[in-house]
């Protein structure tokens, strides 16, 4: 994985925040998106992204061939919950690379959960998703979502080698698609993209992100969103 700017990266966390206002809506209210509920909370806050995000999402969600739809699994993250995730997982890698220094150990964590102060979910800008049929049941993208690259071997990189040819074709219709609506991949997890984050500008040049990170726990917040 050669070139791959991981989250941890300062040049992630150098590029600044100019928050647009844009709402939070639900996905399930869109006719061309299909939920998933295993990443659910108590509150529905998983189905929510930014206007923005979804409708490129519906965008790219009509660039699929007949049959084939996409499957959001999960898209805002309370700041509580990322931090709790990047928190184990490092954990879990520190107990596994005992030769890691805290700088190693925080970049090889980001591969797969982004570090709190620079994360995409929690602004509602990025969309864990992948492809089903239109009876829901999804297609092989090959390796399970959500595995680490140590339980997938590193077949959760975009581009991983070696992958079954109709696993890697769908692959390829998932990147398609996406970029073309102008969401861009965090290329160590093929089932996360986003849009108006700091890794979306960095990628893309843009300036700022659009959006910044939300706490939906707090009352004034929640309301204003």
């Amino acid at each position: 994985m050669l070139g791959v700017i991981v989250m941890a990266d300062p040049r992630v966390a150098a590029i600044p925040v100019r928050e647009c206002g844009e709402p939070l809506v639900d996905t399930a209210d869109s006719e061309h998106l299909r939920v998933d509920d295993r990443m659910a909370d108590e509150h529905g806050q998983w189905r929510l992204l930014r206007a923005g995000v979804v409708e490129r999402l519906e965008r790219a969600a009509q660039l699929l061939p007949p049959g084939v739809r996409l499957l959001v699994l999960e898209g805002y993250r309370s700041p509580q919950r990322q931090e709790r995730g990047f928190t184990r997982y490092r954990e879990t890698l520190r107990a596994l690379r005992p030769d890691l220094d805290e700088g190693a150990l925080r970049a090889a964590a980001s591969r797969y959960i982004s570090p709190p102060e620079v994360a995409p979910h929690p602004s509602g800008a990025a969309i864990d998703l992948t492809l089903c049929d239109d009876d829901g049941t999804e297609l092989d993208l090959g390796c399970a979502y959500d595995a680490t690259p140590e339980e997938s071997d590193g077949g959760c990189f975009t581009a991983a080698p070696g992958l079954p040819e109709r696993a890697a074709a769908n692959r390829r219709l998932l990147v398609e698609v996406l970029t073309e609506a102008g969401l861009v991949n965090y290329p160590t997890e093929w089932w996360h993209w986003s849009y108006g984050d700091r890794y979306w500008a960095l990628k893309t040049g843009a300036p700022a992100a659009l959006y910044g990170p939300h706490d939906l726990t707090a009352p004034a917040q929640a309301a204003a969103v």
